[in-house]
């Protein structure tokens, strides 16, 4: 019975939990336990405190049935850069050990205001930049990674620990995680969920992301936070008929492995013999820089953003934290206005291209995660995420295929701007082909 409740999904749990059939505490009790049994293995959480989780679950249960959220009960993993009042954010940085800003991020206030129970804080790296990992492994395989810096929360949802995870992404932060975990995830438009209350990296690329594991789950959450198109999206056919799909390798595919070639083929196969129209979709030569160009504002924001890290704990600070603090590559003013003039004119642009098909699909990793080598922990490559994180665009990880070692691999689709509902209807019908792929949630 308690691995059933771990299995539930964020509408199922609000379902039972608002109804009276299912008591909070006992579903946090289940979880608890699942933590406990697999935290050795996994290590997904920074702070995980039972006694809080079931303290806060008997004050869920004692809210009237007519008072209680759209979120009631539902256990919420918190990347541990996001402020929580009755929790550490210790940002995986010595410098902030245990420490307590005690105030909620506002992603945080507005869940708990729906219901939600704050289950933890989950394991990023430090400050959300490096690439040097936390503890956490990948649920399917702990010799490897579970991606970063998102990385507790994608392992979390992917181990049954929590439903519902928030991530965030600066370049592929919540996007490869949610791939290496075989999950969904959802990077929303930049700022359509504020992120007031959380450490900042990029104020041009950092956006707030969500982990779960159905497409319900992430429409309701979308719905919720005001995720909603100007204009009610047309639902996509099962059968696809009339869908278009445009595939975008991007100018980085020579990092593409074997297995991603492989099912890049399989996911064409299995689209146009579902009755979609699938193209090859060529960006215009001047979309190879964005590379550089997102490479540059994260040298010049990260300039900024630790420079008062920096200053307090020099000798604390992770290498390539301090690199950006001191702005060691020497990065120019220049070279930050370039890059922010140059991508701007190129969102309009990147919005027409995606307008004109049913979603645009590209790639979420090079490949299956990586083996985890200590010390570097390396969380994974996100080359094909930088260039969707810095244009703004929404971006969901679908699941359905395995490497050749029998590791997820999912594929991203992507839509215009503000357009996360026809992403997300396109999304079911997608899920279902791709699951020929044979990766099962």
């Amino acid at each position: 019975m308690a691995q059933d409740l771990c299995k539930l999904s964020v509408t199922e749990v609000v379902k039972l939990t608002r109804s009276g059939k299912l008591k909070v505490e006992d579903y946090a009790k289940a979880l608890i336990a699942r933590v406990e049994e697999r935290d050795a293995t996994v290590h997904a959480w920074a702070y995980f405190n039972p006694t809080l989780i079931l303290d806060s679950a008997r004050k869920l249960d004692a809210v009237p049935a007519e008072k209680r959220g759209p979120l009631h009960g539902v256990a919420v993993g918190v990347k541990d850069v996001i402020y929580t009042k009755d929790m550490p954010t210790q940002q995986y940085s010595p410098i902030y050990k245990d420490d307590h800003p005690e105030l909620d991020a506002t992603v945080v206030l507005a869940l708990r205001s729906m219901g939600a129970l704050i289950f933890g804080k989950t394991h990023t790296t430090e400050f959300a930049t490096c690439q040097k990992g936390p503890p956490t492994c990948n649920p399917h395989d702990p010799t490897r990674t579970a991606g970063g810096s998102s990385s507790g929360s994608g392992a979390a949802v992917g181990d049954f620990q929590v439903p519902l995870a928030l991530g965030t992404q600066t370049g592929g932060s919540t996007i490869r995680p949610a791939s290496y975990n075989g999950v969904y995830a959802l990077k929303p438009t930049w700022n359509a969920i504020s992120r007031e209350g959380l450490k900042m990296y990029s104020i041009t690329c950092d956006t707030v992301g969500l982990y779960t594991r159905s497409i319900d789950d992430l429409e309701l959450i979308c719905e919720l936070f005001n995720l909603v198109d100007d204009t009610p999206p047309p639902s996509v056919p099962l059968n696809l008929s009339g869908a278009r799909f445009g595939f975008v390798k991007t100018h980085v595919w020579p990092k593409a492995e074997p297995s991603l070639i492989k099912l890049w083929e399989e996911a064409k196969a299995y689209l146009t013999q579902a009755g979609a129209v699938v193209e090859e979709v060529e960006l215009p030569e001047v979309f190879g820089k964005l590379g550089v160009w997102h490479r540059n504002i994260l040298h010049m924001e990260g300039f900024s953003s630790f420079l008062g890290d920096y200053l307090q704990s020099p000798e604390l600070l992770d290498p390539w934290v301090t690199k950006h603090a001191v702005n060691e590559g020497k990065t120019t003013r220049k070279e930050q206005l370039e890059a922010l003039d140059e991508i701007a004119r190129l969102r309009p642009v990147i919005d027409e291209i995606a307008s004109r098909y049913t979603c645009l699909i590209t790639p979420s990793v090079t490949g299956e995660a990586p083996f985890l080598e200590e010390p570097l922990r390396f969380t994974g490559d996100a080359s094909f995420n930088l260039m969707w994180t810095v244009l703004h665009l929404p971006v969901l990880n679908v699941p359905g295929f395995k490497g050749r070692n029998g590791m997820p691999i999912g594929l991203s689709l992507v839509g215009p701007r503000y357009h996360e509902q026809a992403l997300l209807r396109t999304a079911h019908a997608v899920a279902e082909v791709f699951a020929q792929g044979r990766w099962k949630l």
